[in-house]
């Protein structure tokens, strides 16, 4: 395996990101900072990204595995795999894009995966956006939130966090308390 650094894979406060890997294969990114330090990102580069990610799928353009290796400065560190055929398009694009091999484009690329993971598991969420054949609509608040909240450990959304971000982008948003579960004797409570 070579490994290879850029100029521009060195964030202003020094911290690098390497790559590692064959041409056509895995490839290894050796990061030396934690998902949760990645930067917030612009909410209008979090729509194109989307927007590119989209086109890819819709080209059934592929993207190689890729593994990340987040460094923590006490020694520890993440360990992240996209090998999902739909996240490594999606890297890929946004990686022949804006590239991810600095902080920013990372950035961008992990938290639009972080963003479809919390849609898929936090059903709060899925009015804030339409799904349909012909593409997806996002509420602005919900990218503006998704742009600006840091990720966690393991790269994805705090979801309790994510609803207080939101909260402060749209008056008046509240999430639904889960219906009251009936009682199976039919004692009244």
């Amino acid at each position: 395996m070579s490994a290879h650094r850029h100029p521009e894979d060195t964030d202003p406060s020094g911290k690098t990101i390497r790559i590692g890997g064959e041409p056509g294969g895995p490839m290894t990114y050796l990061i030396d900072l934690p998902p949760e330090a990645l930067p917030s990102v612009r909410e209008r580069d979090l729509a194109r990204a989307w927007h590119t990610a989209r086109e890819a799928a819709l080209a059934e353009q592929g993207g190689a595995v890729r593994g990340f290796r987040f460094n923590r400065p006490d020694g520890s560190h993440t360990d992240l795999a996209l090998a999902d055929r739909d996240a490594r398009c999606w890297a890929g694009a946004i990686d022949r894009s804006v590239g991810i091999a600095n902080p920013s484009g990372l950035s961008l690329v992990l938290r639009l995966l972080a963003l479809v993971d919390l849609l898929a598991r936090a059903p709060w969420a899925r009015p804030l956006c339409h799904l349909a054949r012909d593409g997806a609509e996002f509420h602005p608040a919900l990218l503006k939130a998704a742009a600006s909240q840091p990720l966690t450990q393991d790269a994805r959304f705090d979801e309790a966090g994510f609803q207080v971000r939101l909260s402060g982008f749209i008056n008046g948003f509240a999430i639904e308390a889960p219906r009251a579960v009936q009682r199976l004797s039919g004692a009244n409570s």
